[in-house]
Order: C-alpha cells, then sequence, then structure tokens
C-alpha cells in the first residue's frame, strides 16, 4: 500500500485522498489492506491523475516489496515478478507463497515469463492490475539488473490488452 503514496511522491496528499477514499487512512508496513479497496484506489488514480502515475507506482513496488533471494539477472527478475507478486498478497491471512515448500496458492492471477532467446523474453500478466502499473513493475524489475552499459526497452505488446476487455497484457523485454 505504501507503494502508491511513494509512487506519487508530488502528490502524496493526493494519493492519500484516494487511499482514504477507499477507507484505507494512514496505510503503514506490514499492515495488509483489502485488495479491491486498493484495486478502486487505481482506478481512481487512472481517472484523476493519469496512466503515467499508475506507471511510477508500478515502479516503487519492487523497492517496497517482499523479493525472492535467488535473482541474478533480467531473466530471473521477470521471471521472479510472478514469485514475488504471491509473497506480497494473502487470501484470508495465508500468504500465497511459500518459498521454504515452493507451494504458491491460487486464486490472484499470475505474472508468466518466458525467454526468447539470452536477450529477450515477454512477461504475460493476467492479474486484477492496470496495464500500466504491471508495465512500472517489470521495468523497475528488469532495470536493477541490467547489465552495465546495455540498453532496456520493455514494450507493451500489440493486440490483447486488459484495456480492451482481454484478461491479460503482454510485455516484450530485451536487453
Amino acid at each position: 500500500m505504501l507503494a502508491v503514496v511513494q509512487g506519487m511522491k508530488s502528490a502524496v496528499w493526493v494519493a492519500e485522498q484516494m487511499l482514504a477514499a477507499e477507507g484505507i487512512r494512514n496505510p503503514t508496513a506490514n499492515e495488509w489492506y483489502d485488495q479491491q479497496a486498493w484495486l478502486n484506489a487505481f482506478k481512481a488514480i487512472s481517472e484523476k491523475v493519469g496512466s503515467l502515475t499508475l506507471r511510477k507506482i508500478g515502479n516503487s513496488i519492487p523497492d517496497s516489496a517482499d523479493w525472492p533471494p535467488n535473482v541474478i539477472d533480467i531473466p530471473s527478475a521477470l521471471a521472479a515478478i510472478d514469485v514475488a507478486y504471491h509473497l506480497n498478497h494473502r487470501i484470508h491471512g495465508k500468504c500465497l507463497m511459500d518459498l521454504t515448500t515452493g507451494v504458491m496458492t491460487e486464486g490472484i492471477g499470475h505474472y508468466t515469463y518466458t525467454a526468447v532467446d539470452d536477450h529477450h523474453g515477454a512477461v504475460v500478466c493476467k492479474n486484477p492490475y492496470p496495464c500500466d502499473f504491471d508495465l512500472g513493475i517489470i521495468e523497475s524489475a528488469a532495470a536493477r539488473f541490467r547489465p552495465v552499459g546495455s540498453s532496456l526497452k520493455i514494450v507493451h505488446a500489440a493486440g490483447i490488452c486488459r484495456k480492451r476487455g482481454h484478461s491479460s497484457c503482454t510485455y516484450e523485454a530485451s536487453w
């Protein structure tokens, strides 16, 4: 929840108002909040502030979320988004990823990474979050492990998109 506030650094008061309108007041670390309230806040942010802000919020997620320990490069970072996603969500108070057993509980969708070659891959996002938020997460996760001196490009694949009523979006990454 704090990622929303952190992602809107230049307008923290706006973020706080939008969260408060959904019943989320004074969000704190290590507290859990209703996902639908968070999604409603995202919708309000998109409509009132814009999609670029959702992208910035997504950019801040990898800095504030629990992250699996085995990430060493861009492919492992993109593959780990799904694990991190499940580590940072609960259903009825139960964490959806157990790193000790490797058991992932279903119920919130996925981020599925597929390697195309050594410097190109795709992430399919099939979850309830906005496209621009997911783009920000993917950009930030990949950027953390971008080889020095290399470029990084993340683009929304044409065609299938949740903004057009589909159940998923695909992002192509090249580095």
